[in-house]
């Protein structure tokens, strides 16, 4: 239980808001009713908008949802502290708008070289329009959000600010000041400040779902003021001064800090030299930081060109301002990361090995070679372990969070430092020597596969094993580690030419032909050994009945010719059975009976739900996994070592971009509710978006079209089995 008040909001403060004016208002009371609230929730996660200042003096990072301003991020980027903020309207006598469920939002960039986003939220009845524009101040942890009201009615209205701070990473013990010159709240850790100019109107403080001010206004259109509420689901709620007709705008500053005095001087800070220039000094800092990269890749559309460079600065925006290097999977919270699952909220707010491997080379690839070798740095300084493995994911300051061993995530930090050329001895002997021999000791077979929940022999795990031996290899060869380097590369070799009897199934069902499982339990794929699919799949599946696209890591690492009769015939039975063409172009599942995704009816995935008994019908599921966009950009790079164009697959994952220029982890396919009214196969689903992997896929498809093969391939690998060397 959080200190009630004590040392959290001061005296001076409290009599403030308690002697601020109440006119036009019901009678006050001191502290609000109803403690503590509904349970704490976390906004859905296809994000429409995602920014933050280029530099790293401003520690805050903004999110913006159907209409509102959501997750706010403050002090990392592993500390959601703001759920959301948006506007409620209303005449005072005869109707009341929650902003996010009465309006019809569009989301444009007003700057196409910035991460500076416009909402324009138009009521559904017609009577107002509202057009908000946000930055975050590159000199403090503030967000800025430009508001201009339009009534369209040529009615006066009243309009409030709705604001659910949720600081610390948990919306349930924050405790709120409410008072005409801001909303102040805080936990004793974290603390926020609303203000405004003009200034506030009324203010009240409540708990959500008792006494907020969305409770009050919607069943008596006034407002009753409530000065404080203590240590709990706290939303604080205040007037604006404008009305749609003579006044029509306001600036609204979402302030931070350790303390309520810290977090209002950030607020005032940045309301002062006004929203213009704030916004100029945002914009300026993004465009330097575009021109400072490699001038972009060819590409065909402006659509293209603008996803291209949004990507390459959603990246750079996933990387924390105090632990430099350390870039998380998404800010956001999927389904049930948020509520049943994690709570304080973690999942997406990690770093993965992997992850952080595919936005590195996405930004070497695009010229950000300081941003690529940070994450280098992380994860050799802050993640890896003694015995040279990396935990499944940590947290932004390298502290393990869920530690099982994924071996892909061994492998890809020794390729990031071969494609760096970071050969140093210092960098061989701590860091790239134990984590070959780690793999060399623990290989070929991974606890946990790519898709993190089933372990075995993985062709895509194998090839990721391989590569990274053979440029730990190389990397001992330049420290004159003879013996290692012939050591790493006798094992890289073996399991190269091993990796088809492990994984290669002869008589499975989905082919007369040779093909790659997604994984077999005992390195026997003959075997009918059956096991769960994970992720709420089914149970009792034939290992031989499942595959997976990801087997083509084979081919982009270098440690198969994309001609190999078994890769050319696994392509096939991959189309036939997870291939979707969708309005937006050709996409993939990640295997057979994927159960991570929405439910038949659009609900949310939970790890809870029952799956389906073996031999129904996926679509019988209860929840089924959708198709991928980085799948199209893998495709892409394999038709590139083919020798085949790979434009399409560049025209598919821009096609699914959402109005913020922001890409999905999952779009909807052929199964249920895809097609029907709100889910249009071929978009974005409720997944995490933006997912810093797809834009990373992307920037790496760009750049490797260009090039005419996929630029992030290890020529040392490459030379060695393939006899390909660019």
């Amino acid at each position: 239980m959080r200190r009630y008040m004590a040392g959290v909001i001061s005296v001076a403060a409290l009599l403030a808001v308690l002697a601020s004016p109440d006119t036009g208002h019901a009678a006050s009371s001191a502290v609000a009713p109803g403690a503590p609230g509904a349970a704490a929730t976390w906004a859905p996660a296809d994000k429409h908008g995602f920014g933050t200042a280029a530099g790293t003096a401003s520690k805050v990072w903004y999110t913006l949802e159907h209409g509102e301003l959501t997750e706010v991020y403050y002090p990392d980027l592993g500390t959601p502290s703001l759920r959301d903020l948006q506007l409620i309207v209303t005449d005072g006598s005869t109707f009341a708008d929650l902003e996010r469920d009465a309006t019809t939002s569009k989301v444009t960039m007003p700057d196409p070289h910035s991460l500076t986003y416009q909402q324009i939220d138009t009521a559904r009845n017609g009577r107002y329009r509202i057009t908000k524009t946000y930055v975050t101040d590159p000199a403090r942890p503030a967000v800025l959000v430009d508001i201009s009201f339009q009534s369209l009615t040529g009615k006066p209205y009243q309009v409030y600010a709705y604001a659910d701070p949720s600081l610390t990473n948990d919306g349930m013990d924050d405790s709120g000041t409410c008072g005409s010159s801001g909303l102040l709240a805080s936990d004793g850790h974290t603390a926020s400040a609303v203000i405004s100019t003009p200034g506030f109107a009324q203010a009240s403080c409540g708990y959500l779902g008792s006494s907020d001010g969305w409770t009050q206004l919607r069943s008596a259109f006034m407002l009753k003021k409530y000065p404080s509420a203590p240590d709990g689901n706290v939303v604080e709620t205040a007037r604006l001064k404008v009305d749609g007709l003579g006044h029509q705008h306001a600036t609204l500053a979402v302030g931070f800090g350790s303390t309520t005095t810290a977090a209002e001087s950030a607020a005032t800070g940045s309301l002062a030299p006004g929203f213009a220039a704030v916004a100029s000094a945002y914009a300026a800092g993004w465009h330097s930081y575009l021109g400072s990269l490699k001038p972009p890749p060819s590409l065909t559309t402006s659509a293209e060109q603008q996803l291209y460079d949004v990507s390459v600065m959603v990246l750079a925006a996933s990387e924390d301002k105090t632990y430099r290097g350390a870039f998380i999977a998404s800010p956001t919270m999927p389904w049930a990361w948020g509520t049943g699952l994690e709570n304080p909220s973690g999942a997406y707010h990690l770093v993965w090995s992997r992850d952080l491997y595919e936005m590195a080379t996405a930004l070497l690839a695009a010229g950000d070679a300081g941003a690529a070798n940070r994450a280098l740095d992380f994860l050799f300084d802050r993640q890896q372990k003694p015995d040279g493995s990396f935990p499944q994911n940590s947290t932004v300051d390298g502290t393990p969070h869920w530690t099982n061993v994924q071996m892909d995530e061994v492998s890809d930090p020794i390729i990031l430092a071969w494609m760096l050329r970071r050969t140093n001895a210092a960098t061989y002997t701590a860091h790239v020597k134990p984590a070959a021999d780690y793999i060399v000791a623990n290989g070929p077979v991974t606890v946990q596969d790519r898709w993190e929940n089933q372990g075995g022999y993985s062709p895509a795990t194998i090839a990721a094993e391989i590569a990274g031996l053979v440029c730990a290899a190389d990397i001992a060869r330049a420290n004159h580690d003879t013996a290692s380097a012939a050591a790493y590369l006798r094992t890289a070799d073996t399991w190269q030419q091993k990796v088809a009897s492990w994984t290669v199934t002869t008589n499975g069902p989905l082919s007369s032909s040779p093909y790659y499982l997604r994984l077999t339990k005992d390195g026997h794929p003959n075997a009918g050994t059956t096991y769960n699919i994970g992720d709420s799949g089914p149970d009792g599946i034939d290992q031989r009945a499942v595959v997976d696209p990801s087997f083509l890591e084979l081919v982009r690492l270098g440690v198969k010719p994309a001609t190999d009769p078994v890769v050319v015939n696994t392509i096939h039975v991959v189309d036939t059975q997870l291939g979707v063409s969708t309005p937006s172009g050709e996409f993939w599942h990640r295997y057979n009976r994927d159960g991570y995704g929405e439910q038949p009816d659009g609900s949310p995935w939970n790890v809870g739900f029952p799956a389906a008994p073996p031999g129904s019908p996926w679509s019988s599921q209860a929840t089924i996994g959708r198709v991928w966009p980085i799948f199209a950009g893998e495709r892409g790079e394999y038709d590139l070592a083919a020798g085949q164009p790979a434009n399409s697959s560049l025209t598919a994952m821009t096609a699914v971009r959402n109005d913020g220029y922001l890409l999905p982890e999952q779009v909807w396919d052929a199964f249920p509710p895809s097609g029907q009214s709100g889910f249009p196969a071929g978009t974005g689903t409720f997944s995490a978006t933006p997912l810093a992997w797809s834009h990373a896929q992307y920037i790496r498809l760009a750049w490797s079209i260009t090039a005419g093969h996929p630029v992030e391939q290890p020529s040392v690998v490459a030379c060695r089995y393939t006899r390909s060397c660019t």
